[in-house]
């Protein structure tokens, strides 16, 4: 079996990388070639063209290498429909990778892209290039599968590669210990840090015994951030959420992906986010959901409290805070135990199965 594959940023290398493992276990006979990182070429990939050379951040470094992304697409599509695949599989990176799909769909080359955009939530009518680049859609959550089926688009839940690896924490004890986690990029950070601070001051005047720490992704902002910390006796780090996570009786996080990581330790939490104004009058028009937390729309229900822009503030946090502190969180726990239970499916062997089985129909 022939597979052609491409895995156009950092983080589809990684589970891009999960995906060739099991696909090799499976068929030790099995041929993986395409646009790969070094994780994937660790895991049996044969790396034709290297993923650095898509993986770009930001619009302006995007459109000054849009002329070479534009023509590395090209060269890959001209080498698959010249090297015909078994099957080509888009790993993540739908912007890069569906235009690939599309053209090789057309000239007979089965495909799949493996994890969902997140057109269930916005710009829905983005399903209508995905049923003309993809055969099938791998997803991580189940309510996708359903939204597809609405648009005769053919898919299958395949589980979350997170809950593999993160599991419910078990005989919890409190430690009367907050942790706060405002997010990975500047412009939320610097939006949500003041106040989430604001509510750190309102929950210490409430309970004397709570301390509070401030965990940050990265470096970039540690000197602007330390002074309004210390000022707010928070005690602050860098990268080292994940170990601090299972440890906290409560996080406020901002929305994305550490909600639901949170969910699958069985953290309780207060979920804010805001945007400019200009950036949240477009988002609020195209979002056609009714939550926007990862546990509460997976969940269907108000799981988490939600606080969005206006409602982000200060004495808002504190008091949803203080109200989850002060009452039993068991039914929450097992509601977040019932969301790993769902998602742990063993993504990557689930979803090298699934590709075998569609290649040999």
């Amino acid at each position: 079996m022939k597979i052609a594959i491409s895995a156009a940023e950092t983080s589809g290398d990684l589970i891009g990388s999960k995906l060739v493992t099991a696909l090799k276990a499976q068929n030790s006979d099995i041929q993986i070639q395409g646009l790969a990182g070094d994780k994937m070429i660790e895991a049996g990939c044969e790396q034709l063209w290297d993923q650095k050379r898509v993986n770009v951040m930001g619009l302006s470094e995007v459109l000054k290498k849009l002329p070479a992304l534009l023509q590395l697409r090209k060269t890959i599509i001209d080498y698959f429909s010249k090297n015909k695949p078994d099957v080509f599989i888009g790993v993540d990176g739908p912007d890069f990778n569906f235009m690939i799909e599309k053209k090789l769909k057309r000239r007979g080359v089965k495909t799949v892209h493996f994890i969902s955009p997140s057109v269930w939530a916005w710009r829905q009518s983005r399903v209508k290039k995905i049923k003309k680049s993809t055969d099938l859609v791998l997803c991580l959550f189940p309510f996708e599968v359903d939204f597809y089926q609405k648009h005769q688009q053919r898919a299958l839940f395949v589980g979350h590669p997170l809950a593999e690896t993160l599991h419910p924490r078990v005989n919890y004890q409190s430690s009367k210990k907050i942790l706060l986690m405002p997010g990975s990029r500047v412009s939320e950070i610097t939006r949500l840090l003041p106040e989430m601070l604001v509510a750190t001051s309102i929950m210490a005047q409430q309970d004397a015994q709570l301390t509070f720490h401030l965990a940050l992704a990265n470096d970039e902002l540690l000197a602007w951030a330390k002074p309004l910390a210390e000022k707010a006796n928070v005690s602050i780090s860098t990268g080292d959420a994940h170990q601090r996570m299972p440890e906290s009786d409560l996080v406020l996080v901002a929305s994305g992906t550490a909600a639901l990581e949170l969910a699958l330790l069985g953290v309780p939490m207060v979920v804010v986010y805001k945007l400019s104004v200009f950036s949240y009058f477009i988002v609020s028009r195209l979002v056609k959901i009714e939550h926007v937390s990862l546990p509460n729309i997976i969940a269907n229900k108000s799981l988490v409290p939600e606080l969005i822009q206006d409602e982000a503030n200060g004495a808002n946090i504190a008091e949803k805070a203080m109200t989850i502190l002060q009452n039993d969180s068991a039914l929450l726990v097992q509601e977040f135990n019932a969301i790993h239970q769902q998602l742990n499916m063993n993504a990557s062997e689930e979803s090298a199965r699934l590709i075998s089985e569609f290649v040999n129909e």
